[in-house]
């Protein structure tokens, strides 16, 4: 009788993110003590299973996709997107879970499920993770502002309350993809990047017109589609509506609300090592200390204004303090208040509140087990929408 030890690497990955994701919300740390063993047990476990299936590539390409997994973790980490404990968690799951286990299947609408991605089942355990840490991201801005915050708000609701340019700007969008739709159509020629593309360029075009002309353009467009689909037009402009109004909310929600929800000014006498800075520090020749606290889509705006692409680049002059994701050393501490008593930054300095991953890769490992990978998914879903 052979052990089912997919099974049982499954249920041990399981196990182990519920603990982590645990340990992230309480503490702000997924421990060494729990990810280092999961690597050994993972990699042990699948050396037995090749040794009882007789089939010695099993253990090879576990060991390869584990180090591939560990390679990309780390690029990550020194990008500053991810912390050590995710990479490191990222690394147990590949060891323990190299291939899909299919656990389950079945079908919906006569499609198969899980659906399996064209890469290792560890990269979409990745890909699932980080698709699931956007709603994870919300609830979690959406309670601090609720319970610390309520003057935010105000300014979370405000696309509700600015409903008369949202309701424009859906009809400018229904009229740009009536238009595509009408000229692929013509010419024969579907691609859905293309299409995409087309209906972005031509909502600009529509957007740019005077009052009167653009009032014109899109009521006889409106109607025209109205006149042809009445129902699937009317479904349409409520739908992309409600969906203009959402991915606002989203969209302030991950931008200034986050940005002062999850941002604290705090004392110097007060900073602790992991705390994550919001903002990069640089000095000068000249001894100037710089604080780098725009945003990559700011930078954006300013380099598009002026016509300077050099914005976008890291001002010039050595990075003292960096926003990685490992957060402040008690070297940056010690450093920052040196700073502080030669007059060159204030006495706080801010920091912002870290975002527990570990839930998000739970809920990512998840789906990958019992739904698929949710790119493929997606992509799939807007082929089908499209055409």
């Amino acid at each position: 009788m052979i052990i089912d030890i997919p099974l049982i690497t499954v249920i041990i990955a399981i196990i182990a993110c519920l603990y982590a994701s645990y340990s992230d919300l309480k503490r702000g740390i997924i421990p060494n003590k729990l990810t280092f063993p999961l690597i050994a047990i993972g990699l042990i476990l699948n050396g037995i299973y090749a040794f009882m299936l007789g089939e010695l590539w099993i253990i090879i390409v576990c060991l390869v996709v584990t180090g591939v997994i560990f390679a990309l973790g780390y690029l990550f980490w020194k990008m500053g997107a991810w912390a050590g404990g995710d990479v490191k968690l990222f690394t147990a799951l590949a060891a323990l879970i190299p291939f899909n286990p299919i656990l389950i299947s079945y079908e919906v609408f006569q499609v198969p499920f899980p659906v399996e991605g064209i890469y290792p089942f560890p990269l979409t355990v990745i890909i699932n993770s980080i698709l699931s840490i956007l709603p994870f991201l919300l609830i979690y801005v959406f309670y601090v502002v609720a319970k610390n915050k309520p003057h935010l708000m105000s300014e979370l609701t405000s696309p509700v309350k600015d409903y008369r340019k949202n309701i424009v700007l859906t009809l400018v969008i229904t009229s740009a993809v009536n238009i595509t739709f009408l000229i692929t159509q013509q010419v024969g020629f579907q691609i859905i990047i293309i299409s995409l593309i087309l209906i972005y360029i031509l909502s600009l075009l529509i957007s740019k017109l005077p009052n009167q002309v653009k009032a014109v353009v899109v009521s006889l467009i409106t109607v025209a589609a109205l006149f042809y689909n009445f129902k699937i037009t009317i479904i349409s402009v409520i739908v992309l509506f409600i969906s203009i109004i959402i991915i606002e909310i989203v969209r302030k929600l991950l931008t200034s609300v986050s940005r002062e929800a999850l941002q604290d000014d705090i004392p110097l006498d007060e900073l602790q090592e992991g705390m994550i800075p919001a903002y990069n520090l640089y000095q000068r020749d000249n001894d100037e200390v710089l604080v780098d606290d725009k945003s990559f889509t700011d930078k954006m705006k300013d380099s598009f204004k002026t016509r300077d692409p050099s914005i976008l680049t890291a001002p010039p002059g050595k990075r003292l303090v960096g926003t990685l994701a490992a957060g402040l050393s008690n070297e940056d501490i010690q450093l920052l208040k040196q700073l502080h008593q030669d007059g060159k930054i204030s006495n706080k300095f801010r920091v912002k509140k870290g975002v527990p991953f570990a839930p998000s890769i739970l809920i990512g490992l998840i789906i990958s087990l019992f739904i698929g990978d949710l790119a493929y998914i997606l992509q799939k879903i807007l082929i089908w929408i499209m055409y």
